[in-house]
């Protein structure tokens, strides 16, 4: 399962749950570019309910579709990853050093409203 709600003017939330495949990263990756299309310096709340390894035909959807993806990104500030997995939250803190104007920072699941904080802090619109 993969939900995106854009949840207000520059924010966007995200929760994905289970296994994706190439029908649902098709769908996920289209629905985050429609409803990034006016997003300027944007925050995104990334919600990790039980992670597994995409298939490798939704990996390769995601490859082919890199450089959009990349335009993407330049459009968030931040973005908080909360997931009770401690390897990725630091996997995404990682990601983070390729996007130079884009901080990521992980998060447990349970410390949701240290991560709408982090989100909130002075210079950072919703």
């Amino acid at each position: 399962m993969f939900r995106i709600e854009r949840t207000g003017n520059n924010r966007l939330d995200i929760v994905m749950s289970g296994r994706l495949d190439e029908d649902s990263m098709r769908k996920a990756l289209d629905e985050i570019v429609a409803k990034t299309v006016d997003i300027e310096n944007g925050k995104m709340l990334y919600d990790v309910v039980d992670f597994h390894l995409p298939t490798l035909s939704a990996i390769r959807i995601e490859f082919a579709r890199l450089p959009s993806m990349l335009g993407l990104m330049k459009r968030f500030d931040r973005a908080a990853v909360l997931t009770d997995k401690r390897w990725l939250q630091k996997i995404s803190e990682m990601e983070g050093w390729f996007f130079p104007n884009l901080e990521i920072r992980g998060f447990a699941r349970d410390d949701r409203h240290k991560a709408e904080e982090w989100l909130s802090e002075e210079g950072a619109s919703t």
